[in-house]
This record gives C-alpha cells, sequence and structure tokens, in this order.
C-alpha cells in the first residue's frame, strides 16, 4: 500500500510540466507594477468585442475543452477567465490555453515536485514578491492572474521574444523542450485557422 500511494504521488508530481521558475531580482518600479497587475481586484468584465464573438469562441472552445472538463458550466467559468486575464496581459487566449495543457493538463489542484501549483503552475515565491500572503495558487482567478502577468513579464524582458520567454517560464530558458511543447499545444488544439477566423469575423463585424 505504501508504494503504491508514492507511486500515485510520484506521478501527481511528475504530471504537472513546470520547471522551476527562477527567482530574478527585480528594479523596485518592475515589482511595483506587477504587484499592481496581480492585485487588481476590479470585478471581471467581458473581454469579448461583442456579445456574439463571446458566444462564438466560447463555443468552440468549450467543444475543444469538454472531454478535459466535462462540467459545462465550470468550462465556460474556466474559458471566460482565461479570455479575460490574458486578453489584460495583451496575450494571446489561444496561447494561453497552451501552456495551461502543457503544465497542468486543466487540473486546478496540479502541484509539480518543485511545489509549483495550479493551472499555470505558479512557483509561491511569486506571492512574497509581488503578490500578497493571503493569495491562494490554487484559486482559479489567482492563477491565472498570475500566471499571465508573469509570462508578460517575462516577454516584456526578451523583447517580444515567445521563445525565451517561455523558457524563462519554465526555468528553462535556452532549451528547445518545453516552448516547443507549447506551441505544439497551442497550435494543434487550440489556435483558430483561418477559415475560422474569417467565419468570426463574418459573424462579427
Amino acid at each position: 500500500m505504501r508504494r503504491l500511494i508514492a507511486t500515485l504521488l510520484l506521478f501527481c508530481a511528475s504530471a504537472a510540466q513546470a520547471g522551476a521558475q527562477k527567482y530574478e531580482p527585480l528594479a523596485a518600479s518592475v515589482r511595483a507594477a506587477l504587484h499592481e497587475a496581480v492585485s487588481d481586484s476590479r470585478p471581471q468584465v467581458s473581454s469579448f468585442r461583442t456579445p456574439l464573438a463571446a458566444a462564438d469562441w466560447l463555443g468552440e472552445m468549450s467543444r475543444r475543452l469538454e472531454k478535459r472538463i466535462p462540467n459545462r458550466e465550470y468550462r465556460i467559468d474556466l474559458l471566460r477567465s482565461i479570455h479575460y486575464e490574458a486578453t489584460r496581459a495583451g496575450l494571446e487566449p489561444e496561447l494561453v490555453l497552451g501552456l495551461v495543457q502543457v503544465e497542468s493538463a486543466f487540473r486546478k489542484y496540479a502541484l509539480s515536485s518543485v511545489g509549483a501549483r495550479g493551472y499555470m503552475q505558479v512557483m509561491p515565491f511569486w506571492i512574497k514578491v509581488i503578490g500578497r500572503p493571503d493569495d491562494n495558487l490554487f484559486d482559479l482567478r489567482t492563477n491565472l492572474r498570475y500566471g499571465c502577468t508573469i509570462l508578460r513579464h517575462y516577454l516584456d524582458i526578451e523583447k517580444g521574444d515567445l521563445f525565451r520567454a517561455l523558457g524563462r517560464y519554465n526555468g528553462s530558458l535556452g532549451k528547445p523542450e518545453y516552448p516547443n511543447l507549447v506551441r505544439a499545444a497551442w497550435h494543434n488544439h487550440w489556435q483558430i485557422n483561418e477559415l475560422q477566423r474569417d467565419q468570426l469575423v463574418q459573424r462579427n463585424p
């Protein structure tokens, strides 16, 4: 029984793909800006241009996510939150979906062997660096807020170089495996192709 429990714990830890996001000293201005970003307590509003655009995007992504998250109400809430936090951070929501797929396989309580937590596998040290002591990284919106803010920060550091930003996010800067996994998940599972995009544009002038 002990061996079985140990095996299950090892599987749960290894199933989360995050590496060790590394602490790097931040300038006071950067730290303050990141703190403001993750501490913004304004209520979530729609990040879609129109209600029809929301219905189209949520319907398409919900269909793709259904096997992983059968509960429709929770699935739609997750998708709305990903779209909102990604858009707020200046990221493509489909990219964030790909990152979440690789990091946690859409498991809210994923915990890696190095302690990274939640959907976007955020390392706890970020709470001390830019957050508040009572921030819960297993909370859906808190986790997405941190994860999107951190990825945006790395993109800014790397002047828009997604390959290097993803490497920083995973703690594997310069190695191709993780960026390639995320980009493959993004392009193969979540990206809207040109025909679908044209159809959405026609429906949402």
